[in-house]
């Protein structure tokens, strides 16, 4: 029976404990160790043992002892010994079955959503796999072995140096690489962030409201520090509202509002920053999905109007993949060097490698070129989606689709947003709601489609069923 090539080199450690003062002979310790191994599937099948000199050298013991202990396996069918070959582990050797638990509740395929417009995912199916690992091979061959080692809390000098030119140039930020940190994503950059400011004395953290506030929220409540909302309107938070607001520090998102799309103006930006002078609190600008946009013209980075007074945080995330966990923020420079301290003392870094790869990527123009490809994909996905909307179910009304992964269609009074949900389940559909993200009640429900993983088809099919749902028809 030919065997496998990952089998056909023996393993060069069993890490076999000898107790010399047992009384036990020596062979019979060598047996009970590897017959246990073998049969707990530590050793499996077709694997081949060490020689038994080499064996006997790290056993510190004569090789006869190793030769004993071999020869009684391979009497009782635990090993297969050939001449001039090595020993293995018999391919019909006893496994002791493992105690299982048992299997854990597994949801029905019924209960699977036929269409799930689920929101604030990339389409994993397209990263760039042939471009990255070109990146991958160049970073491995030219890296020098120093580079390998730690890294101070800021990051790899040269992901800072390609992002700050990216960002300046395609964001409009004032950022350079002694201003920018690496995270382990958006959720570690506002963490870090929250943390810094409570250590200086802040006490309360403003938000959107709505907004996805589940990062902060938990952290600000773990620190002790106080939450509140700030009303958003059509076209972003509402900058009436800051007039009365008493905040240490302001997070927004205010390239394509978190959920409701909105875009903030540029007067209201200067709002802001007004406001963020006047009362020296920090503002936070998550430049949620900035690089998606379809029927407007670019509108730059609050940072790079207020660089001393706002953090810009960004992230692979929705570009390209979430497991990466690769972000960055931009921070004034007063706080470069507490949360680059607050960084080394969370993990030491983010993996190197991660990140020389990605300035590979984004020095060589791959990220441009990928996000190019990307966009009319998602904008024909987005079309598809107004059109089903449009067709089945004019009564909803969509807002925030001049940009991002995701639209919001608010519903019409005599239609309860939950009750909505619960309906389209039954009909195959997963869709949510805005009413999770309100720190207030609001009278008005809405429904929050994604529509970045799905075929135009499955949108097609998604809002028919959908609308029958609405319709309470079979």
């Amino acid at each position: 029976m030919p065997r496998s090539r990952t089998n056909s080199s023996p393993v060069s450690e069993l890490a076999i404990e000898l107790d010399r003062d047992d009384g036990e002979a020596l062979h019979r310790q060598v047996e009970v160790s590897i017959r246990e191994r073998i049969r707990s599937g530590a050793l499996p099948a077709g694997i081949a043992l060490p020689p038994t000199r080499a064996l006997a050298a790290e056993l510190r013991v004569t090789r006869g002892v190793v030769v004993e202990a071999y020869a009684q396996l391979v009497a009782e069918g635990y090993l297969t010994s050939r001449g001039g070959g090595y020993t293995h582990v018999s391919p019909t050797a006893t496994v002791a079955p493992a105690a299982t638990a048992p299997p854990p509740p597994t949801r029905s395929a019924a209960a699977d959503p036929i269409v799930d417009f689920g929101y604030g995912r990339a389409n994993l199916a397209a990263f760039p796999r042939a471009a990255w690992l070109r990146s991958v091979r160049r970073v491995l061959t030219e890296t020098p072995d120093e580079r390998l080692g730690y890294l101070d809390g800021r990051g790899a000098i040269e992901l800072r140096t390609a992002l700050a030119a990216y960002l300046n140039r395609v964001r409009g930020t004032n950022a350079t690489a002694e201003t920018i940190v690496i995270t382990n994503g958006y959720a570690q950059a506002v963490s870090l962030l929250l943390g810094v400011l409570a250590a200086e004395g802040g006490a309360t953290v403003a938000v959107e409201d709505p907004s996805a506030s589940d990062d902060a929220r938990p952290i600000a409540d773990a620190l002790g520090m106080k939450v509140v909302g700030v009303p958003v309107g059509d076209d972003g938070v509402r900058v009436d509202a800051l007039a009365d607001l008493d905040a240490d520090a302001l997070i927004l998102t205010p390239s394509h509002q978190w959920p409701t799309g909105g875009v903030l103006s540029p007067a209201a930006r200067a709002e802001v920053l007004a406001w963020s002078q006047r009362t020296g609190a920090l503002v936070l600008e998550d430049d949620y999905d900035a690089e998606y946009r379809y029927d407007r013209a670019p509108i730059g980075a609050i940072q790079g109007l207020g660089p001393d007074r706002v953090a810009y945080a960004g992230t692979a995330s929705k570009t390209l993949a979430p497991g990466f966990r690769l972000g960055w923020i931009v921070l004034p420079p007063r706080l470069v060097q507490p949360f680059a301290e607050a960084k080394l003392l969370a993990d030491r870094g983010s993996p190197i490698l991660d990140q020389l790869t990605f300035a590979d990527f984004l020095s060589r123009g791959e990220f441009d070129r990928h996000l190019r490809r990307m966009r009319p994909i998602y904008r024909s996905r987005r079309d598809a989606l107004l059109a089903a909307l449009a067709e089945h179910l004019p009564e909803l009304e969509p807002a925030g689709i001049a940009a991002g992964l995701h639209l919001v269609a608010w519903l019409p009074d005599d239609l309860d947003e939950a009750t909505v949900i619960a309906a389209a389940a039954r009909e195959g559909v997963a869709v949510a709601g805005v009413s999770p993200y309100r720190l207030s009640p609001a009278p008005r429900g809405g429904l929050v489609f994604g529509y970045s993983n799905l075929e135009e088809r499955q949108i097609a099919d998604g809002v028919e069923r959908l609308a029958r749902a609405i319709a309470g028809g079979p």
